[in-house]
């Protein structure tokens, strides 16, 4: 049963059951009750849209290749951020694979753009 269903059953007003007990029955962590998710800010969506732009135009760009591309048109972003970012977005650079040429196979398998 996914989070939501659960904090959905859970009642902040039920008289004999307090939320730490009832927390406990439905099997969910008191931090999971009151955890609210975070939005993603305008800077955050912004930088996602530079990658995007980059990406589509180099798609064999790795994160430290787009990282130093955007440094060169005047974006401060690191390369760990930008591999984040990628990860999220679920972009990965295309190229060969690496460990996909053994013995006996007469090419190297690279991966396509669908």
């Amino acid at each position: 049963m996914s989070p939501e269903k659960k904090r959905a059953m859970i009642r902040r007003d039920h008289p004999r059951l307090s939320i730490v007990q009832q927390c406990k029955l439905v099997r969910l962590s008191r931090s999971a009750f009151y955890y609210t998710p975070v939005e993603i800010d305008a800077d955050t969506l912004a930088m996602m849209k530079e990658i995007d732009r980059v990406f589509t135009k180099y798609p064999f760009f790795g994160s430290r290749q787009i990282a130093a591309y955007l440094r060169r048109e005047g974006t401060v972003v690191g390369r760990h951020r930008v591999r984040r970012l990628m990860a999220k977005m679920g972009l990965e650079a295309m190229g060969s694979i690496r460990n996909s040429v053994y013995e006996g196979q007469p090419m190297r398998v690279y991966r396509v753009i669908c």
